[in-house]
């Protein structure tokens, strides 16, 4: 089959690697119809993440039709049309029955690579490392998919395979996180960054019932699909003093009621700060700049709460105290999409969410290296690349 390859650091390519078996009696093996960048796959194409070897298959949110079932995935249909979530579950974890999903006890067949660095460790994810449990990717034509009836979920009439896609991560990561903010009536909820999952956060947080929402970020074309979707207010940070004041003045002095960081370690800012991140990172001294991590804490207002999805590894000048002496609460995960699954099938056939809006360069498997060019460099105005093997 043809799949997209990582080849070492910023050496991607299409090649033509082995189709998976089944190898496990409860697989599932997924003909991939849609499958799409993420903004966390970037931190090892870039170097910043270890564990990718040369050859590897990467990807990590799809969705297809299923082509063959092992004997104990008896729920599961040859012929069914599925979504995945990223994160793989067992379903009988003390962790999954606890709707932990992304750190399920069972699914990582690599966890002594993570237990010196996380002392436990998570569930395996697609397409993400060898510490994450090695596992072969979605930017593929096939993808081995374990516990089939777990992971496996059947998309309902009505919903096209553009809108399923996003709802294997983007969505649900987003959605995690508004959840994190426990929103109330009247609430306002800033979130950093206007990416995939930080317009799904933004988008859920009003279907949650905040009364504001407001996204920052830098570029234009992203701050108006906010504007135009889930009229959000927004603030290119390029063009205030400080973001912290600006919403502090927005928000009568009090600041916002929560904040969500959906940006992570390859974040940009301004001034002094982001040379030095930029510096410390070039020198690989710290694996992060967390901007956006800082400014969310400095601005959320006392006893507020921030929900972190950005991806972090080694972050510097971490400030603590400001959490502790606000009384703030600090909120974070990879997401559990398996417990948001059915809300989200909701959203969209209710007409509350359509996430295909992320869509702005549709392109074959042939076309991905490409595809990573312009998502990474944010090129054409590009949100999301989704990729039709």
């Amino acid at each position: 089959m043809r799949a997209l390859c990582w080849n070492g650091v910023n050496d991607l390519r299409v090649e033509t690697v082995d189709d998976p078996e089944l190898v496990n009696p409860h697989d599932v093996i997924v003909q991939v119809r849609l499958t799409t960048t993420c903004g966390s796959d970037l931190h090892f194409i870039d170097g910043y993440l270890p564990g990718m070897r040369e050859g590897d298959v990467f990807g990590h949110e799809f969705m297809g039709e299923v082509v063959d079932v092992g004997p104990e995935a008896t729920d599961t249909r040859v012929g069914d049309r599925v979504v995945v979530p990223s994160f793989i579950g067992c379903n009988s974890c003390w962790y999954c029955d606890h709707d932990l999903y992304s750190v399920c006890d069972t699914t990582n067949p690599n966890a002594e690579l993570q237990q010196a660095v996380f002392g436990y460790p998570t569930g395996g994810i697609y397409g993400y490392t060898h510490p994450f449990g090695g596992y072969q990717g979605s930017h593929a034509q096939y993808i081995r998919v374990p516990f089939g009836d777990v992971n496996c979920f059947t998309i309902p009439d009505g919903i096209t395979d553009e809108q399923a896609l996003f709802l294997s991560d983007a969505v649900p990561t987003g959605l995690m996180g508004a959840d994190f903010c426990d929103i109330s009536p009247g609430d306002t909820i800033a979130v950093w960054g206007s990416g995939g999952v930080g317009l799904m956060a933004a988008h859920t947080a009003r279907l949650l019932g905040a009364e504001r929402v407001i996204v920052i970020d830098r570029y234009p074309e992203r701050l108006a699909l906010a504007r135009r979707e889930f009229s959000a207010e927004t603030i290119d940070y390029t063009s205030v003093d400080s973001v912290q004041e600006a919403l502090r003045e927005t928000t009568g002095g009090r600041g916002p009621d929560a904040c969500i960081d959906a940006v992570g370690m390859e974040g940009h800012g301004t001034g002094l700060q982001q040379l030095y991140d930029r510096a410390k990172q070039l020198l690989r001294l710290e694996s992060d700049r967390a901007t956006p991590l800082r400014e969310a804490i400095l601005a959320c207002r006392k006893g507020g709460i921030v929900s972190v999805l950005g991806i972090y590894g080694l972050t510097d000048k971490f400030p603590m105290g400001v959490v502790t002496n606000k009384s703030l609460t600090i909120r974070t995960a990879q997401q559990h999409g398996q417990r948001y699954m059915p809300r989200m099938f909701d959203y969209v056939q209710q007409g509350d969410l359509d996430p295909s809006y992320l869509i702005t360069h549709d392109m074959s498997l042939e076309e991905a290296v490409r595809g990573y060019q312009v998502f990474k460099s944010k090129q054409e105005g590009c949100v999301r690349a989704v990729f039709r093997p």
